[in-house]
């Protein structure tokens, strides 16, 4: 979404206590508010979801901030953007902060921590003026302080390309932002740069967008002469390594339909599968798995070069990612009902389903003993190869019909119970909005305590992708865990339990 328009080793689960019902309308119980919020935060695309609305996210968001300390928000912040990679929240989280928070660093801090591009800076403005509720030509007077003190640290971080790539005609211009801040320029140079921001004078930065629309404004004789010179740009630019990592994803597509030469297509794909540039480009998964999708649908001789790339990318991207090895008995679950089948966003084609599926089949791929399968009404052990990501995923997009649309993920531990079968870890990636469809009180906090007796030893992760503030089950001392998420971090938080440290260990490890 854009704002601007063109348990510490035992301490915090030990209070989940069953006294609501989840949105579904089954028995749920509540978790710590620090878990609460941090859930919300890290599932949040900040646009519809099955059961809640965008205003209700963000409401939900602000309320649980009140109950919270404001150091633990300020890391959540910081830890949403650096290590979840996700824009929008800490921008909410921020400003929020910044209307009970005035008397210290704190919000300066934290602002200073999430913007980490330039166009974050009069996003950040925008959300201001709408949390706010500014209007008017003085929209954005009486700047926080400490708004004003973390953008113009923020400031002094980018160099022209950077602010020419997003000095943007948008509501709120990197120029008003300057005018607004008055940040202090740390040399003569980047003095100069102020300068150029305040008198409009930024260089044209040569980026994909600026020269494709460039081309674009050029008349030709006939369709074949525009496609040779689109062919020619698209080649220009790759060969100047000016396309960054998500861009070139994006661009697939419109790279492989431009009909470039296959010295260019190699040059792409050796880009794609580079490890530093994966590192680098910071992308979450489901990403790779849209690129995929768009280029699996072309036909053309690069398609297979490409959907290789993408493979090996991925893999890449958690190649540091630990998984378990013979010694360990490993069960994944997906859920694949009628909720989990919603956009993440309004314009994506990203659904919540698609970022269990990615990110069951990532943890499968680090498995050497495991079961893979999907719940809906039913649970259906479909075993999967460890290689292909994304192409497991295209095969349980196809099969998941199979299973129906009721969420009965106590299915799950039923079937292990019936077949006598012991696992070690158990893993459910879910919106966590279990119930029983055929009304007969059956749960997954009943199921897995019949199962603990069986398997004493066994851990069930849930792995939240919803953060609609609830759990199945209670998570309180019984093997049961919730993590919450859409990025691969969400295994370094399973490592960090794995080794005693409860759920946000990695969060309360960031340095303000």
């Amino acid at each position: 979404m854009k704002f601007n328009f063109f348990k510490r080793k035992t301490a915090t689960a030990a209070t989940t206590i069953p006294t609501t019902t989840n949105l579904a309308g089954a028995t749920a119980y509540r978790v710590t508010p620090e878990l609460e919020l941090y859930s919300a935060v890290v599932t949040a695309g900040l646009s519809d979801t099955f059961y809640e609305k965008t205003g209700t996210r963000v409401a939900r968001i602000q309320e649980l901030m009140l109950k919270n300390k404001p150091e633990y928000v300020a890391k959540l912040a910081i830890y949403a953007r650096n290590e979840m990679y996700m824009r929008s929240v800490p921008m909410v989280l921020a400003v929020e902060m910044a209307k009970t928070n005035t008397g210290n660093n704190l919000v300066a801090k934290t602002v200073s921590g999430i913007v980490k591009r330039a166009d974050e800076i009069t996003e950040l403005l925008a959300y201001y003026q709408l949390a706010n509720k500014r209007e008017g030509v003085k929209k954005l007077n009486k700047l926080s302080k400490q708004v004003q003190k973390g953008l113009g640290d923020a400031f002094n971080n980018f160099d022209e390309y950077q602010f020419a790539k997003y000095n943007r005609d948008a509501d709120i211009k990197l120029r008003d932002a300057l005018f607004l801040v008055h940040p202090k320029a740390k040399d003569e140079a980047q003095q100069a740069l102020f300068n150029k921001i305040a008198a409009n004078e930024l260089a044209v930065p040569y980026t994909w967008e600026t020269e494709l629309s460039a081309l674009g404004q050029v008349k030709y004789e006939t369709a074949e002469a525009k496609a040779l010179a689109l062919k020619a740009k698209w080649e220009e630019l790759i060969s100047s390594g000016k396309i960054g990592y998500m861009a070139t994803m994006r661009n697939l597509r419109n790279i492989i339909a431009a009909k470039v030469s296959v010295a260019h297509m190699a040059k792409v794909c050796e880009y794609l599968v580079n490890e530093k540039a994966v590192a680098g480009s910071k992308q979450l998964p489901f990403r790779f798995l849209a690129a995929y999708r768009e280029v699996k649908a072309l036909n053309s001789e690069y398609a297979t070069m490409a959907l290789n790339s993408l493979e090996d990318a991925i893999c890449a991207s958690v190649a540091n990612m630990k998984g378990f090895g013979y010694d360990t008995r490993v069960l994944i679950a997906c859920d694949v009902s009628g909720s989990m089948q919603k956009p993440i966003s309004p314009n994506s084609k990203v659904l919540l389903f698609d970022i269990g599926l990615v990110l069951g089949m990532l943890m499968q791929s680090k498995c050497k003993r495991v079961v893979t399968g999907m719940f809906g009404d039913r649970w259906k052990v479909i075993n999967m190869p460890g290689k292909g990501v994304l192409a497991n995923v295209g095969e349980y997009y196809k099969r998941e019909g199979e299973v129906g649309y009721a969420t009965n993920g106590h299915k799950v531990i039923d079937d292990l119970i019936e077949r006598n079968v012991i696992m070690d870890k158990v893993m459910m990636f879910t919106d966590c909005q279990l119930w029983d469809s055929r009304h007969g009180g059956a749960s997954l906090q009943a199921s897995w305590a019949k199962y603990k007796k069986m398997a004493p030893e066994a851990k069930l992760y849930l792995f939240d992708l919803a953060g609609l503030g609830t759990a199945p089950i209670s998570i309180e001392g019984n093997g049961a865990h919730l993590i919450a998420g859409w990025s691969d971090k969400i295994f370094d938080v399973l490592a960090a339990i794995e080794n005693a440290e409860d759920a946000l260990a990695k969060i309360n490890e960031v340095v303000l």
